[in-house]
């Protein structure tokens, strides 16, 4: 009985929302609001540097490439225009009001090979087999439940297909960030990737990440 107990308390807390913190402003629609105005901030391209991340994603014309957890679509033109008219973008996101933002920038710039998907906290519903690249910028330390979603973000990707992570050092956003970088690498390499590049800087101050499906 004591055994079966425990199993169910084990059951109960084995997908933690690990990043409630960070999430915090983002649970309300006046939240997500203000939240919006930094993603769409106009010096936002001095200290993201899109184009350095596009040149680190070495994509090519033709390939898929899906930005997890998009937001407004701020990195949506830069990936449209890098993969080309014969390739395809795909902005995913929780938020449907994000992505209404999103949809808007999309129809204002005249993007035609950018796809929309709204996804979950779990699961990005990315099309299976079918991205050769995926970017997760600045939105890792959101994931509140990072196993189920690394399970789901390796389904979408092609046999060949890497995952990109870029984020935050900790010790830069003590009370924001919830994982050394090591310890980012620890946990994906713990459900089904292998490290491949690792880069000390890139964008704002930023590592980046790279990894194939193990």
């Amino acid at each position: 009985m004591k055994r079966f107990a425990l199993l169910l308390l084990c059951a109960a807390f084995a997908w933690p929302q690990v990043a409630t913190k960070a999430n915090a402003g983002y649970k309300t629609k006046e939240g997500r609001d203000s939240v919006a105005k930094t993603l769409d901030a106009p010096n936002r391209d001095k200290t993201q540097k899109p184009e350095d991340i596009v040149a680190a994603l070495n994509i090519q014309p033709g390939m898929t490439v899906a930005d997890i957890g998009t937001g407004t679509g701020y990195m949506l033109p830069f990936l449209s225009r890098a993969v080309g008219a014969s390739g395809h973008a795909i902005g995913e996101d929780i938020a449907a009001d994000f992505l209404d933002r999103a949809r808007a920038k999309l129809s204002e710039d005249k993007l035609s090979n950018v796809q929309l998907i709204l996804g979950t906290e779990t699961d990005p519903k990315l099309p299976p087999s079918a991205v050769d690249i995926e970017l997760v910028l600045d939105v890792y330390h959101h994931f509140d439940y990072p196993a189920k979603m690394l399970a789901h973000l390796a389904e979408g990707l092609k046999p060949s297909g890497h995952l990109v992570i870029i984020d935050f050092y900790k010790r830069d956003r003590p009370d924001h960030i919830r994982l050394e970088r090591e310890d980012v690498i620890q946990e994906i390499e713990a459900n089904g990737f292998h490290l491949l590049e690792k880069r000390d800087t890139i964008g704002n101050k930023q590592y980046l990440l790279e990894f194939a499906k193990r």
